[in-house]
């Protein structure tokens, strides 16, 4: 199978990875609504440790750690100026229908997959099997990612239907990413999008998702919540640990 092809079909099933909360059509509003706290702590987790374990590690040993941290900081200041813009924008008249954080969520995911989109397509122009693999721990840390990005933009006021549609479409960038990375390989450095992302995602964990679990005030509900959020950097750094050595 020719390379193109290959990078086209894995970052396209890679975008299915969106799909992975339509188990939540089968569920009621009510019972929906019980568990979406928790994919809100674990997208927090996952966020800060795929933001500081995952794209601030590659970006260190790739760039010196003063530019990389300058790129980051560039990411989170640019998300607080742009979350400021969507809140003054959809939510000047005192009454937001949908919360400012789901929009983000959106951008932030689509230059994460934009950037696995690269990293797919530099890998199977080394080789195939190669290629093959990095997809697949690729598309095992999305899983995770895209659970908890799902539950936010359910929390942020999106119907089922709608949080799966824009999840998919923030999905597809890799293919794009896909497709950029294997024309332009070798003449284009993106390596400043991975600290920019990982700014952007530190900015929505702290500002956004953490500050919503405060809200809760029973104790029990708090050490579930808690529980999640520890999973959330577990599983990215377990998968980070696991495939790095």
């Amino acid at each position: 199978m020719d390379i193109l092809l290959w990078i086209l079909l894995v970052t396209f099933i890679n975008g299915l990875v969106a799909f992975v909360g339509a188990f939540s059509l089968l569920m009621s509003k009510k019972m929906l609504s019980r568990i979406v706290s928790m994919f809100v702590a674990l997208a927090a987790g996952v966020m800060l440790s795929g933001a500081f374990f995952h794209l601030m590690t590659e970006s260190v040993e790739m760039m010196v750690p003063l530019t990389a941290f300058t790129y980051l900081m560039v990411g989170f200041i640019l998300f607080f100026l742009i979350e400021r813009f969507l809140h003054w924008h959809h939510c000047h008249e005192g009454h937001c229908n949908v919360h400012p954080v789901s929009y983000l969520i959106l951008f932030g995911d689509g230059i994460h997959n934009f950037i696995d989109g690269l990293v797919i397509a530099a890998s199977f122009l080394v080789d195939v099997p190669f290629g093959i693999i990095t997809s697949l721990l690729i598309i095992g840390h999305e899983i995770p990612q895209e659970l908890g990005d799902f539950g936010v933009l359910i929390y942020s006021g999106f119907t089922k239907t709608k949080a799966l549609f824009f999840n998919f479409l923030s999905q597809l960038t890799a293919v794009f990413g896909g497709i950029v990375g294997f024309f332009l390989a070798g003449s284009i450095s993106f390596e400043f999008l991975l600290p920019f992302a990982a700014g952007g995602f530190i900015y929505i964990a702290a500002s956004d998702l953490i500050p919503e679990l405060h809200k809760e005030s029973s104790l029990k509900k708090s050490m579930f919540h808690f529980v999640f959020f520890l999973a959330g950097i577990a599983i990215i750094l377990s998968i980070k640990l696991l495939f790095s050595s």
